[in-house]
């Protein structure tokens, strides 16, 4: 018992690390005008989610089912009351590690709505989003019936019965939806696509997908809440489809663009880790390099399909974390199997049938429609209440300094030469060669 505690408290900690690494990735590939919101987004709603989350979320999301298997009653451990001594002790474990989802589920969002959106407005549809999105949804992925105790979970879970091990539909689908109804809301950002808005810092980017990386293993073999060979399971098939969907990235990169970039190998590494995630501890290693190679190839594809149909998706949410998503899910009813996993399912290939793929479709569909509707619904009445957009003004000279009245880069202050020696008094070196040149 002890060993599974420890276990589960360094997973949390890593899933945490999650969060700081997703906003040096995003802050990475905004402009730099753009890069400390960005962050402050991210940061912001683990401060958010993190607070709302043992007042009442957890308690949403893991209370006594209220109703049909649609939400936990939110009063059942109001304030983590009866969670926090005792007997009960044991517990907070869990209430960490699953806090932790919560918080990056929001801040996943953020990446669609970069350069544009209000700092309090992302503030408000976060928590209102995490309240009626993300709590009852993780209620019916997450929380399974107890027999012991009488405690009844959600609907997709037990009644059902799709096979979502670490976040897929709950995490991924859920926040690439939401990402889809607020860009449409929110609209394009002021020149975009025709004024060339690259990533300012790739080497963020890159150190942003190490740390996505690192901690995803505490996503995943962390979801086995326990130290053993199903841990075991999801952590090698976590490195196993990563690998293969950055290579499967570039690749289609190469083909299709000429080049390789490095952005493309940070991309395809978040688009393998977004795949493999409900799939990690329900199939073999060949079922595991297919669902990232796969995930490689469409996530690639289909980030190019904002320029098609015209949503500015800044940061590709949708095209990595709602197709990705949708394609770890799925495709566990082709490549389950019990040989790794008794509680998994033998999905079509592997004898079962494709009664497992209409599930975790149902599952699938269910989830990113109930996310885009409500998110959209939240989005409109943000907008026609408080606003969501800064000023035209503020976006073209930057939303740092607008927002947080702060810049990530300061150019002018440290260059030395004439500049640098007003305030001291003293001439600088260069300062003092021309003066001894003039004479």
């Amino acid at each position: 018992m002890e060993g599974n505690t420890a276990w589960l408290l360094t997973s949390a900690a890593l899933v945490l690390l999650m969060t700081p690494g997703l906003a040096f990735f995003y802050g990475g590939m905004v402009r730099s005008k753009s890069v400390l919101n960005m962050l402050m987004m991210c940061f912001g709603a683990m401060g958010l989610i993190g607070v709302l989350w043992v007042v009442y979320g957890y308690s949403m999301a893991f209370g006594d089912d209220v109703g049909g298997g649609l939400l936990g009653d939110p009063f059942e451990a109001l304030g983590l009351s009866g969670l926090m001594g005792g007997d009960a002790l044991s517990t907070t474990g869990f209430v960490a590690f699953q806090g932790m989802f919560a918080i990056i589920t929001v801040a996943l969002i953020a990446g669609a709505v970069a350069d544009r959106m209000r700092f309090g407005a992302w503030l408000l549809f976060a928590g209102l989003w995490a309240t009626v999105v993300y709590f009852p949804v993780a209620h019916w992925v997450f929380a399974f019936d107890n027999e012991d105790s009488g405690v009844v979970g959600g609907w997709i879970a037990n009644d059902l019965g799709a096979l979502d091990f670490a976040g897929g539909t709950a995490v991924h689908i859920n926040a690439g939806a939401a990402a889809l109804a607020l860009v449409l809301v929110l609209g394009k950002r002021r020149g975009w696509p025709k004024e060339p808005m690259k990533p300012h810092n790739l080497p963020y980017v890159m150190l942003g997908a190490g740390l996505l990386w690192f901690g995803w293993f505490g996503f995943n073999a962390g979801s086995a809440l326990a130290a053993n060979e199903i841990a075991g399971v999801a952590f090698v098939n976590t490195l196993t489809a990563t690998c293969a969907a950055m290579l499967g990235w570039l690749l289609t990169e190469r083909l299709r663009d000429g080049k390789a970039t490095s952005l493309g190998a940070a991309s395809g590494v978040v688009a393998g880790l977004v795949a493999i995630t409900p799939a990690c501890a329900f199939v073999d290693t060949w079922g595991a390099l297919s669902i990232g190679a796969i995930a490689g190839i469409l996530c690639a594809l289909a980030v190019g399909l904002k320029y098609r149909f015209g949503y500015d998706d800044s940061l590709d949410v949708v095209g990595v974390h709602l197709v990705g998503g949708l394609v770890g899910t799925l495709l566990i009813g082709f490549f389950g199997t019990t040989n790794v996993n008794e509680g998994s399912v033998d999905g079509l290939f592997y004898g079962g049938g494709a009664s497992q793929l209409g599930i975790q479709a149902v599952g699938a569909i269910a989830v990113l429609l109930y996310s885009f509707v409500v998110a959209a619904i939240l989005a409109l009445i943000i907008k026609y209440t408080m606003g969501l957009r800064v000023a035209a003004e503020d976006e073209t000279t930057g939303i740092d300094e607008a927002e947080h009245a702060e810049s990530a880069y300061d150019f002018a202050g440290g260059r030395g030469g004439r500049a640098a020696s007003v305030d001291t008094g003293a001439p600088s070196g260069n300062a003092k060669k021309l003066e001894e040149s003039k004479s």
